[in-house]
C-alpha cells in the first residue's frame, strides 16, 4: 500500500505524529530505495526499545510505504483505540489460538494487495543485555514461505537513547540521533517451495536474524555476539528432610 491511497486516518497519524519525530530525532536514513516501488513486501526489524517503532514507521513513511505492523487481537477490542488502529491499516493477530491461521490468511492479503508489512521476528523487545539481536521466531519465514514475498531486513540504532527498556529512562531531548539501514532482501531461495515444517522454518528464521544482526553490527560496530537465547529457568529442588 502506498500513501496516495491512504485514507482520512492515516493521513491524521501522519499530521500528528511526524512533526514530533521530526523535531525529537536527528535521522540517518539509508536503503530507503529497498522499500520504495508496487508489491508486497516484509518488513523485519531488531526491537530495541518502544521507540523504535515510531521510528520504523517514519523511515517506512519516508520511503514511500505505509507500515502496517501486526497488533495484539486484544487491543483492538479496545474501545475507540481499536478502532483508530483498524482505520490506520494495521493488522490484528491471534496468538496462541485457532483463530491464528485466520491472521495468517490477514496478512497474506495484505501482501497481496501490495502492502509493507512490518513483523518484529524476536517477538518483543531484545533482552539480550548490550541490544544485540536475539533468536527470533518463525512468523516472518512462514509467511515469506507462503508468499514469496521479499524479507527486507530493518536496522535501527538510537532509539534507545529515546527510551531504554534496560532502565527505563525516558529522554524528549531534541534531535537524538537515530540511524535506520534497510538490507538487501535476505536471500531465501534454498526454502522456495518448501514444506513449512518446523525444522525449514527455523533454518530461515536463524538466516534472517544473522543478517539482521550483522546489519545491526554495520552501524553500531563491534563484533555481533551469537544470536542471544534466554537461560533456560532452573528448576529450584524441593528440599526434603
Amino acid at each position: 500500500m502506498t500513501r496516495r491511497k491512504l485514507g482520512f486516518w492515516p493521513r491524521f497519524a501522519v499530521v500528528l505524529v511526524k512533526p514530533v519525530l521530526t523535531v525529537w530525532t536527528r535521522r540517518t536514513w539509508r536503503g530507503a530505495e529497498r522499500l520504495a516501488g508496487p508489491g508486497g513486501i516484509i518488513i523485519v526489524p531488531n526491537h530495541i526499545s518502544h521507540a523504535d517503532p515510531l521510528v520504523a514507521a517514519h523511515f517506512i513513511h519516508d520511503a514511500g510505504r505505509w507500515p502496517q505492523f501486526l497488533g495484539k487481537a486484544s487491543v483492538f477490542r479496545v474501545p475507540v483505540i481499536g478502532w483508530i488502529i483498524g482505520k490506520c491499516k494495521q493488522i490484528p493477530v491471534e496468538r496462541n489460538t485457532v483463530d491464528a491461521v485466520k491472521s495468517l490468511d490477514k496478512l497474506v492479503a495484505a501482501l497481496d494487495a501490495g502492502g509493507a508489512v512490518v513483523i518484529y521476528p524476536e517477538g518483543t523487545i531484545t533482552r539480550q543485555p548490550e541490544l544485540w539481536p536475539m533468536k527470533g521466531k518463525t512468523g516472518a519465514a512462514r509467511l515469506a514461505l507462503a508468499t514469496g514475498a521479499p524479507v527486507i531486513p530493518v536496522a535501527m540504532w538510537g532509539p534507545e537513547r529515546m527510551f531504554d527498556p534496560r532502565t527505563n529512562r525516558f529522554d524528549v531531548r531534541p534531535r537524538i540521533p537515530v540511524t535506520v539501514v534497510a538490507g538487501e532482501p535476505v536471500d531465501l531461495t534454498a526454502w522456495a517451495g518448501a514444506s513449512p515444517n518446523r525444522a525449514v522454518l527455523e533454518e530461515m528464521t536463524e538466516t534472517i536474524m544473522l543478517r539482521l544482526r550483522d546489519l545491526v553490527a554495520e552501524i553500531r560496530g563491534g563484533t555481533p555476539p551469537p544470536l542471544w537465547e534466554r537461560p533456560a529457568r532452573t528448576r529450584t529442588p524441593e528440599v526434603t528432610e
